[in-house]
This record gives structure tokens, C-alpha cells and sequence, in this order.
């Protein structure tokens, strides 16, 4: 970025409603505040334990650092010690490079979440996806019927930093996407959790890097249905995106990945039966940054629709409550019978609770030690689901993540 583009009256204006950061830890997603007002210090101190941030511009001398679900500016410690109510520890910032930060104790920002996170039935004792026959049946863009679900997810999939379209991870997307693709038998679908871009709000950045993602996805030959995620508004997670026509990021991902599948609102429903008869399922996806009581009304009226199986996908998760709609969203979910729900938004891969899983490991920078890949889910011949997490170097699962669960969410080996 260059100081000529920020004197440009519209530039200046998208830039600075991405940078400025919002008042987080508090839960109040409708109070603006400056990276001053935040409380961030020439020294990256920080009164407020929590603010929220994009890049290190907004965090004086400190660092802006991935913490559980979010990203928050923290002190650095690597020359100057902690306050007594922070600790000195390695940490991720924003663009995956390690740096030492002084982090909240108690994990007030958010616990750390990791591929052995929750760990419920994720044991090197992996159950067999047993001999299962071959499924029969399509799913096209309005659902379809099959005899036995095998479908994929991926998710977070963009540059390290803002604008920056050139260091787009098209070889990691690619190399998911091709994998998928090459699996036995071929996932009948995918479903994608957000976040495919990091563009500045009024540019055309976000659609080119849409057109990068949509290239690589062109590797898997079926139908991808996508998820809305905070960084197709503006970029923070407290953000609540008005029509698609007054946001390029929104508009360009309503438009090519969307617009395919014959979508005019990020949230919508799926229906994909058994071919016989003997099971049903749903999958509903959830726009937590384009939140309103219309979206409200309907995940009510679409969480009550009778169904074997409901699949949830929504980009944040449960604890990333400074989206709009997440702890919303969460009340009406669990109010009815559900399956799983499948989040990404942190760049990891887990299992935080038995209901619920995560990845986010799409080719944003990976939080910890997690790998590049996508989930994959298995309906065995008991009707139990599988899930895996399939590594897009090596191809192969990882054992210690997988877990099954039967069409209530409980668990089963």
C-alpha cells in the first residue's frame, strides 16, 4: 500500500472501515473505536485486554496475534517484559509467523484451540469406515438423492495480509480441491465455511481473488455449496454486511459463489435423501455477519424442518461471539435436533465439542502446528458419520482426529 492510495478520498474511506478496529470482549458489536480509543499504547500496550485488529498498523508496537477465535493486538515481549496480569508466550501473528506476545491470563481473549482440542472421540483407535458399497445418486445445486452421503468441507482459504491478491494460496486451494477430487469413492458434493478472500471494501480485489479460488475449485468436478465468513464484509468478525451492493467483497462473493448455485441471500437450505427412502438430511447455512431478523425468522422455520440428519455451516464458531449472529444463530440451533455443526474461522482443524467441528485449514495462515487440508464425512453402513481430516500434502487421514457420530450428534466408535 502506498501513501497515494490512501489519499484517495475512496480508498481512504474502505481502508480505514477494515482497519479500524471495534470494541471486543464486551460482546457489543455496534460501538466503533479508533486503534487511540481501543486503548493500544506506542508500546502496543492495550487497556482493553482484547482489541481486535487485521494487521499490526492497529497495534502500535505490538503485534496483532491469532488467540482462540480471533486475532487481537498484544504487546511484544521479545525485548520488554509482560505486566503482571499477561504472560510471555509464543504466539501466531496474523500472517502464521511465530512471535513472542504478552497474552491475557486466563485465557481471556479465548481459550487456544488446537487439532486435539475437545479430543471427544478423536483417538488413535479409529473406527473403520467398514465395506461399505460404492454410493449411487447426485446432488446438483438444488440438493439431489443418494444412497449414502460422502461429501467434504474446507475452510479459510486467503492471503496472509490485506490486499494482498498476489501471495493468494493458490497452490494450497488447488491441492485440496484435487485431492478431493481424486478420493474413492468422490465426495457427492462439497460445502465451504468462508472466508476466500482479504480485500479491502470498495476495490476490486475481492473479486479477484474469488476468481483464484474459483480456479483451483474447478479441480473438483461437483457441486460446492459456500458459507459466508466475516472477511466477505469487511474483514472483523464484530461486522454486519448491509446489502451486497454496498460492499464489493459481499457483492463479488454473491455473485460467483453464489450466484452459480442460484442463491440471492448468503443463507440457505439444502436437501440431499436416500435414494430408498429410509433416511433424510439437510444442510443450513448461516450468514452471522449479514445477521437481521429476516435471517433470524428463517433459520427458525428451516432448524424445525424434520430431517434424519441436519448439518449446520456457519463460518464462525460458537465461542466467536462478537459476530452478529453466532450467539443468535446458537440459540435457535440448539433448540432443535442437529447433527453436527461445521465451522471454520480459526486456522486450525478440531473437535471442540461433540457436536460441533472445525476447518479452517484451507490455505489461510495455519494457526500452531495444524496442516493444510479439508474434512471429509463418511456415512458407514450403521448410518453412523465419519469424519476425517484429509491432509493435502500427503492425501492421507489423520487417525488421531477421527471420530463418527450418529444422526443425533452423539457419539459412536
Amino acid at each position: 500500500m502506498t501513501l497515494d492510495m490512501l489519499r484517495r478520498p475512496s480508498f481512504a474511506l474502505a481502508f480505514l472501515l477494515v482497519a479500524m478496529p471495534l470494541a471486543a470482549c464486551s460482546g457489543n458489536t455496534s460501538s466503533t473505536a479508533t486503534a487511540g480509543d481501543s486503548g493500544v499504547g506506542a508500546d502496543g500496550a492495550t487497556s482493553d485486554p482484547c482489541p481486535p485488529c487485521l494487521d499490526d498498523s492497529t497495534c502500535g508496537a505490538g503485534a496483532c496475534v491469532q488467540l482462540g477465535v480471533d486475532s487481537y493486538c498484544a504487546p511484544r515481549c521479545d525485548t520488554t517484559s509482560c505486566s503482571a496480569d499477561r504472560t510471555c508466550t509464543d504466539a501466531d501473528d496474523v500472517s502464521g509467523a511465530k512471535v513472542r506476545a504478552c497474552v491475557p491470563l486466563g485465557d481471556v481473549c479465548g481459550a487456544p484451540v488446537g487439532p486435539d482440542a475437545g479430543g471427544d472421540g478423536a483417538t488413535a483407535d479409529a473406527p473403520s469406515l467398514g465395506d461399505a458399497a460404492a454410493p449411487t445418486g447426485s446432488v446438483d445445486k438444488s440438493g439431489g438423492k443418494v444412497s449414502r452421503l460422502v461429501f467434504a468441507t474446507v475452510g479459510d482459504t486467503r492471503p496472509a495480509m490485506i490486499g494482498l491478491t498476489s501471495s493468494y494460496p493458490t497452490a494450497t486451494i488447488t491441492k485440496i480441491f484435487t485431492r478431493m477430487a481424486a478420493l474413492t469413492p468422490q465426495p457427492q458434493f462439497a460445502v465451504s465455511s468462508g472466508d476466500y478472500m482479504f480485500a479491502i471494501p470498495g476495490t476490486q480485489e475481492g473479486a479477484a481473488q474469488l476468481d483464484l479460488y474459483l480456479g483451483a475449485r474447478a479441480a473438483f468436478p461437483n457441486v460446492l455449496f459456500a458459507a459466508m465468513g466475516n472477511h466477505e464484509c469487511t474483514g472483523l468478525t464484530s461486522s454486519n454486511c448491509p446489502p451486497p451492493t454496498t460492499n464489493t467483497n459481499y457483492g463479488a462473493f454473491m455473485s460467483k459463489l453464489l450466484g452459480p448455485i442460484g442463491r440471492t441471500v448468503p443463507w440457505y437450505s439444502i436437501r440431499v435423501d436416500a435414494i430408498d427412502g429410509r433416511w433424510t438430511s439437510k444442510f443450513v447455512f448461516v450468514a452471522p455477519n449479514a445477521w437481521s431478523t429476516t435471517q433470524q425468522t428463517w433459520l427458525t422455520k428451516a432448524m424445525q424442518e424434520p430431517t434424519t440428519y441436519t448439518f449446520v455451516v456457519r463460518h464462525e464458531p460458537a465461542d466467536a461471539t462478537t459476530a452478529p449472529g453466532t450467539t443468535p444463530s446458537q440459540t435457535i440451533i440448539d433448540a432443535n435436533p442437529y447433527t453436527l455443526l461445521i465451522v471454520g474461522h480459526t486456522h486450525t482443524y478440531a473437535h471442540p465439542s461433540q457436536r460441533e467441528v472445525l476447518f479452517g485449514n484451507g490455505g489461510a495462515p495455519i494457526t500452531g502446528s495444524a496442516a493444510y487440508g479439508f474434512g471429509l464425512f463418511t456415512m458407514r453402513d450403521d448410518g453412523a458419520i465419519v469424519v476425517d481430516m484429509i491432509n493435502a500434502d500427503t492425501g492421507a487421514p489423520d487417525l488421531g482426529f477421527r471420530f463418527a457420530v450418529k444422526a443425533d450428534g452423539s457419539l459412536t466408535p
